[in-house]
């Protein structure tokens, strides 16, 4: 048994960490620069963000990894830091974990690659497979305890991330993020993911939903991952509230009493791991780690009882489109069979 699942087992659900672009750009990173450059540029605001987590009750802290990848550092003139970068993000996750007693697990944060792959774009599978290993390899060598892919939208990134994954004794998670009509920007269902598990060369100890457009979009995704698979350990790591756009900031909506209540939802939705993604501070984690241990068990919440306490969907399913969609494929599917009795 991993560390991540004897800590589930343990505590029954556990709280992942906050944001990180977010909170750092409130400590003076500049948009477009790459964060990652501060895991050896700015160490202690690293720490500092980690240690706002752990003392906010996280069980979980993630390496601020995510656009560790050649792909995404070489627009940085970085990609040649890759190992550096992401060994540096865990020991300083690690060095902060240090200072309590209670375990804390370090999650190696794994990001898109930052390129469409073949066909859509230029990116071969082997080469996706072959940037992930190698950011995967650094994480691994550190010390992380779990390999945590986030934020994924195309179906052959997850599945190069898990193949590059494979042969390392450390859980996977990957989370997805459906942010357009209920689906990842490239089709992706909820259920979907959940339906893909088994085609991954690396099986996902835990799976789920991060970021997107705002915290009812999420835990309508989460809920019907649970409802079509009641068995798998879930992800909720929805960001704080709605995202607006307020002159030349995105400022989150989200208040500590609504992370605490979306906090309730998501356990009684059937999410074991619950965190906050864009906008998440270190106020809104320590409400929802109140809310996680006052936690009293209730009634699988609906949608509309979402919508109701948490807000409105920002970005609905479009039944419409989708209802069409399956009628063309089954009526192609009907032409086929045609074909071939032909």
């Amino acid at each position: 048994m991993s560390k991540l699942e004897d800590l589930l087992a343990r505590k029954g659900a556990l709280l992942a960490d906050g944001a990180t672009g977010t909170n750092l750009f409130e400590m003076g990173l500049v948009s477009g620069d790459a964060p990652e450059l501060w895991n050896t540029d700015e160490q202690e605001k690293i720490k500092a963000l980690h240690q706002s987590f752990v003392d906010a009750g996280s069980d979980i802290i993630l390496t601020n990894t995510f656009g560790c990848n050649r792909h995404r550092l070489k627009l940085h003139n970085a990609q040649d830091r890759v190992k550096e970068l992401n060994v540096a993000g865990v020991k300083l996750a690690q060095e902060v974990a240090a200072t309590v007693e209670r375990d804390v697990l370090i999650g190696g944060s794994i990001g898109p690659t930052g390129e469409l792959f073949q066909p859509l774009g230029a990116l071969g599978y082997e080469d996706g497979v072959a940037a992930f290993r190698e950011q995967i390899e650094g994480l691994v060598e550190a010390g992380a305890d779990i390999l945590w892919v986030e934020t994924m939208s195309a179906v052959e990134e997850m599945k190069a991330a898990a193949e590059a994954a494979q042969g390392f004794d450390l859980p996977l998670v990957i989370t997805a993020s459906f942010d357009t009509a209920g689906k990842t920007m490239m089709g992706l269902p909820p259920k979907g993911l959940g339906d893909l598990q088994s085609q991954f060369a690396c099986t996902p100890v835990a799976i789920g939903s991060n970021c997107g457009v705002g915290a009812s979009d999420l835990l309508a995704a989460i809920m019907e991952i649970t409802e079509a698979y009641p068995d798998a350990i879930v992800v909720a790591k929805g960001n704080c509230g709605i995202p607006q756009i307020r002159g030349d900031e995105v400022v989150y909506t989200g208040t500590p009493e609504l992370m605490a209540q979306y906090t309730h939802m998501a356990l009684d939705a059937g999410a074991r791991i619950i965190g906050g993604c864009c906008g998440t501070s270190p106020l809104h984690l320590a409400a929802m780690r109140n809310a996680l241990d006052t936690h009293v068990t209730g009634k699988r919440p609906t949608l509309e009882e979402v919508i109701s306490e948490i807000g409105p969907l920002v970005s609905p399913p479009n039944k419409e489109a989708d209802a069409a969609r399956s009628e063309a494929d089954a009526g192609s599917s009907g032409r086929r069979r045609g074909r071939r009795r032909a």
